[in-house]
Protein backbone atom coordinates (compact mmCIF):
# COMPACT_ATOMS: atom_id res chain seq x y z
CA UNK A 1 0.00 0.00 0.00
CA UNK A 2 2.83 2.39 0.82
CA UNK A 3 4.42 1.62 -2.54
CA UNK A 4 1.23 2.52 -4.38
CA UNK A 5 0.92 5.80 -2.49
CA UNK A 6 4.58 6.57 -3.16
CA UNK A 7 4.09 5.77 -6.86
CA UNK A 8 1.00 7.99 -7.04
CA UNK A 9 2.80 10.85 -5.29
CA UNK A 10 5.81 10.42 -7.59
CA UNK A 11 3.54 10.43 -10.64
CA UNK A 12 1.74 13.54 -9.39
CA UNK A 13 5.05 15.30 -8.82
CA UNK A 14 6.22 14.30 -12.31
CA UNK A 15 3.01 15.59 -13.89
CA UNK A 16 3.26 18.85 -11.95
CA UNK A 17 6.91 19.29 -12.98
CA UNK A 18 6.07 18.63 -16.64
CA UNK A 19 3.14 21.06 -16.51
CA UNK A 20 5.21 23.79 -14.90
CA UNK A 21 8.02 23.17 -17.42
CA UNK A 22 5.56 23.45 -20.28
CA UNK A 23 4.06 26.59 -18.76
CA UNK A 24 7.51 28.08 -18.32
CA UNK A 25 8.37 27.27 -21.94
CA UNK A 26 5.19 28.96 -23.17
CA UNK A 27 5.90 32.01 -21.02
CA UNK A 28 9.42 32.25 -22.46
CA UNK A 29 8.08 31.92 -26.00
CA UNK A 30 5.55 34.63 -25.24
CA UNK A 31 8.28 36.91 -23.91
CA UNK A 32 10.42 36.28 -26.98
CA UNK A 33 7.50 37.06 -29.28
CA UNK A 34 6.82 40.26 -27.35
CA UNK A 35 10.47 41.31 -27.64
CA UNK A 36 10.46 40.62 -31.41
CA UNK A 37 7.26 42.63 -31.85
CA UNK A 38 8.62 45.50 -29.75
CA UNK A 39 11.86 45.63 -31.74
CA UNK A 40 9.88 45.53 -35.00
CA UNK A 41 7.60 48.32 -33.81
CA UNK A 42 10.58 50.48 -32.80
CA UNK A 43 12.14 49.91 -36.23
CA UNK A 44 8.92 50.92 -37.98
CA UNK A 45 8.64 53.96 -35.72
CA UNK A 46 12.19 55.06 -36.59
CA UNK A 47 11.56 54.60 -40.31
CA UNK A 48 8.29 56.53 -40.07
CA UNK A 49 10.06 59.38 -38.26
CA UNK A 50 12.74 59.48 -40.98
CA UNK A 51 10.01 59.50 -43.65
CA UNK A 52 8.35 62.41 -41.85
CA UNK A 53 11.62 64.36 -41.81
CA UNK A 54 12.16 63.61 -45.53
CA UNK A 55 8.63 64.71 -46.44
CA UNK A 56 9.06 67.93 -44.45
CA UNK A 57 12.33 68.64 -46.26
CA UNK A 58 10.76 67.92 -49.65
CA UNK A 59 7.81 70.20 -48.88
CA UNK A 60 10.13 73.00 -47.91
CA UNK A 61 12.04 72.62 -51.19
CA UNK A 62 8.86 72.36 -53.30
CA UNK A 63 7.21 75.39 -51.71
CA UNK A 64 10.44 77.36 -52.14
CA UNK A 65 10.46 76.50 -55.84
CA UNK A 66 6.77 77.39 -56.19
CA UNK A 67 7.42 80.74 -54.53
CA UNK A 68 10.27 81.43 -56.97
CA UNK A 69 8.06 80.49 -59.92
CA UNK A 70 5.23 82.71 -58.66
CA UNK A 71 7.65 85.63 -58.45
CA UNK A 72 8.87 84.99 -61.99
CA UNK A 73 5.32 84.71 -63.33
CA UNK A 74 4.36 87.96 -61.59
CA UNK A 75 7.34 89.72 -63.20
CA UNK A 76 6.46 88.34 -66.61
CA UNK A 77 2.84 89.38 -66.22
CA UNK A 78 3.89 92.84 -65.11
CA UNK A 79 6.29 93.11 -68.05
CA UNK A 80 3.56 91.94 -70.46
CA UNK A 81 1.09 94.62 -69.33
CA UNK A 82 3.45 97.51 -69.93
CA UNK A 83 2.55 99.63 -72.92
CA UNK A 84 5.19 99.76 -75.59
CA UNK A 85 6.85 103.16 -76.00
CA UNK A 86 7.18 104.63 -79.41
Amino acid sequence: MVEIAAALIGAAISVAAMASGSSLKRANEGREALVRLTVGLESISNKLEQLHVDIRSDRKEIFGRISTLETRVARLEAHGTETPRS
